[in-house]
């Protein structure tokens, strides 16, 4: 009767060692609820942010980032001065003009031919078709992207400053309306530094031309 008695429990006990690691393994009886799924991947993302109210234009870079699929995606994209872009797949595409969302939309749109449910993200590398000019007596006059938010002071700085013996009374902001008439503005850059008249101040707009006499 012993005999047969620790015979029993030894293999209940064998059976429970061997339950053991697989009770380890799922960390949960078989009854217990499912772990909740991780959260799906998303495109990542990258480049510049635009200002408000951007749209894609001549020179400006971009990225076609098809999710999952890095042969499919374009990167480093120029925009054409005729606008168009070449992409992976889908070939010629016209960017010029359009908010980037505008032209997500037509990637998925031209994408949807090939793929099924395509996820797009189109990221702005660079931002070259915004440009504000500066000439005259400052020490780099040259054009100068309009990525962000930009002053005539803050022009100026980025441009190295007035030359020396120049007081920059005169300074004329010549821009062009989308009508195609002209407007100019004046900036005394001497008033400027004695903190008067700072209304002067204007923020550029692209295709803004600054002369220094």
């Amino acid at each position: 009767m012993n005999a047969m008695f620790s015979l029993r429990t030894a293999v209940a006990l064998s059976g429970l060692l061997v339950a053991l690691p697989a009770y380890a393994q799922t960390g949960a009886p078989s009854g217990a609820p499912p772990a909740a799924p991780a959260a799906a991947a998303q495109p990542a993302t990258s480049g510049v942010t635009p200002p408000p109210g951007y749209v894609i234009g001549p020179d400006d870079v971009l990225d076609v980032i098809f999710w999952k699929d890095e042969q499919s995606s374009s990167k480093d994209v120029p925009v054409r001065p005729d606008g168009k872009v070449s992409l992976t797949v889908l070939n010629e595409m016209h960017a010029a003009g359009l908010t980037p969302e505008q032209f997500r939309a037509e990637v998925i749109k031209e994408a949807g031919k090939y793929f099924t449910d395509p996820t797009v993200s189109v990221n702005i590398k660079a931002i070259n078709s915004r440009r504000v000019y500066i000439t005259g007596q400052v020490t780099k006059p040259n054009a100068y992207a309009l990525g962000q938010p930009l002053t005539v002071s803050q022009l100026i700085a980025m441009a190295g400053g007035l030359q020396e013996y120049t007081k920059g009374k005169g300074i004329l902001i010549v821009r062009t309306n989308a009508d195609g008439n002209t407007t100019s503005f004046k900036f005394n850059y001497d008033e400027f530094r004695r903190a008067k008249n700072l209304k002067q101040d204007i923020q550029l707009m692209p295709g803004d031309r600054i002369i220094v006499p």
